[in-house]
């Protein structure tokens, strides 16, 4: 079992929510389901019978998703960071998660049509801000601070000025 799991507290759309994301992650699946009994119903105002948590992984990564009611939404105070090797990974990542009611940020960041912040990173960059030549690293911060979604050749091509 995985010491530390974040845990996703929607309205009522948890179920939606899972089965979209483990339909966009390769390595992914729903673990398991529990459900408002009469103590939960009562204490939560749901639905009795009604999904209450989904554990579920994301390439791996194990998440709970819990249809909680509308006291709480996300912000983006927390994202789920995404590394991803090559530029197709970031372009498929970055359509699926932020099409259909998604909201493009910037800098990599999204938001998701469930109000999830993303951030969709290629490895690269971190790579590239760390480099001991501070002139790249900061060439490279300059040209992401341009970008919503990030693109490895402008990268590349600010770090080799």
């Amino acid at each position: 079992m995985q010491k530390i799991v974040p845990f996703l507290w929607f309205n009522d759309q948890a179920e939606e929510a899972v089965n979209f994301y483990i339909s966009i992650f390769k390595n992914s699946k729903i673990l398991s389901m529990a459900r408002y009994g009469d103590a939960g119903a009562q204490a939560s105002g749901r639905p009795k019978g009604t999904i209450m948590t989904i554990a579920f992984q994301l390439e791996g990564q194990d998440f709970t998703a819990l249809n909680g009611g509308p006291e709480f939404t996300f912000t983006p105070a927390i994202s789920l960071v995404v590394n991803c090797i090559t530029q197709a990974e970031v372009d498929e990542l970055w359509e699926k998660l932020s099409g259909d009611g998604g909201e493009i940020i910037q800098c990599g960041w999204l938001k998701d049509k469930y109000g999830i912040s993303w951030q969709i990173v290629p490895t690269i960059l971190s790579e590239m801000l760390q480099d001991k030549d501070s002139a790249k690293a900061e060439r490279v911060m300059q040209a992401m601070l341009q970008m919503k979604k990030i693109d490895i050749q402008g990268l590349k091509q600010a770090y080799e000025r």
